[in-house]
């Protein structure tokens, strides 16, 4: 009777739980975890080995071609100062400094000066008058500010620019004119601007400070005539008929109040078996209806001249 009475101690409600679970679920629980994990780890594997692969079956890096054996250039050991090289020192030389360089080379070395001269390229009309106007512009700004630009103390400010100018005139003028220059068309391009140069050179207050400017006029009048002289002779003076040097010509003669007649004259007389003694007398228009030129394009050529008949 009173062991009866003693009581029990509960049993945990999880226990009747587990106790419960059927032996096949229990063993097919256990069956899906294993499997689940035997797959991932397949799948660790898989990865690990597409990994370690060698990538030489890929199609993109099998189509790119490896570069060759390139030439690295290496520092230099042991860098210390040194100088330029030739080229590279020609290359930091403004046009002043290389200049210098020549000259002083050649007045040194004399037989370099041929060698010079005969490597260096030809001037041309274009590059030579270009260093006029360099000279030319050089002048103009070393005039004083204000006061009188055709005083004695003006000239005295600028005469030594004025000399170099003059004295490149002097220097490059005979250049172009014949023999040394065989082209006709070259050397009159050169005198027209030349003496264009001339024109604009200062006028003075003092007659005696004109007087090189005057000289200037001189020997281009000269070359004017030797040049027109040369054409002349060759292709009938075809060249001094067209280009219309007959009215630049004029027009330079009017701006030196007449101190290039002698030119004008030359060719006048150079043109007249074009045209008849008076050939370089122009109409109203400009036009020499005497020219063989004019005749031709008027159809009039050849209209009053006697016509040989029977043997010469």
């Amino acid at each position: 009777m009173m062991n009866s009475l003693v009581a029990t101690p509960p049993v945990p409600p999880h226990f009747y739980e587990q106790s419960r679970l059927s032996p096949s679920r229990s063993m097919a629980a256990s069956v899906h975890s294993s499997s689940r994990k035997r797959k991932a780890d397949d799948d660790s594997n898989d990865h690990d080995t597409r990994m370690s692969a060698s990538p030489s079956g890929s199609p993109a890096i099998a189509s790119r071609a490896l570069p060759g054996n390139r030439q690295v250039k290496r520092p230099r050991p042991n860098l210390s100062g040194r100088p330029l090289s030739l080229a590279r020192l020609l290359e930091t030389l403004d046009t002043d400094a290389l200049r210098s360089v020549l000259q002083s080379l050649c007045q040194r070395h004399p037989e370099l000066g041929d060698e010079v001269v005969q490597t260096a390229p030809r001037p041309s009309v274009a590059s030579t008058l270009q260093v006029l106007y360099s000279y030319q512009s050089t002048l103009q700004s070393s005039f004083p500010l204000g006061g009188n630009p055709s005083s004695d103390y003006a000239y005295n400010r600028v005469r030594q620019h004025l000399r170099n100018l003059l004295e490149a005139l002097s220097d490059f003028t005979p250049h172009f004119l014949p023999p040394n220059e065989s082209q006709a068309s070259t050397s009159l391009s050169y005198l027209d601007g030349a003496t264009e140069i001339i024109y604009s050179l200062p006028r003075w207050n003092t007659p005696q400070h004109n007087i090189p400017r005057d000289s200037a006029y001189e020997e281009i009048c000269k070359a004017w005539i030797l040049v027109i002289r040369e054409a002349a002779k060759r292709g009938g003076g075809i060249q001094l008929q067209y280009g219309g040097w007959d009215q630049k010509l004029t027009k330079h003669n009017q701006n030196s109040g007449g101190k290039l007649q002698g030119a004008v004259n030359e060719l006048s007389s150079s043109l007249g078996w074009m045209g008849g003694p008076s050939s370089y007398a122009t109409g109203p228009a400009g036009i020499d209806p005497t020219s063989i030129r004019e005749q031709l394009l008027s159809g009039t050529y050849g209209l009053g001249m006697p016509l040989k008949v029977g043997p010469w």
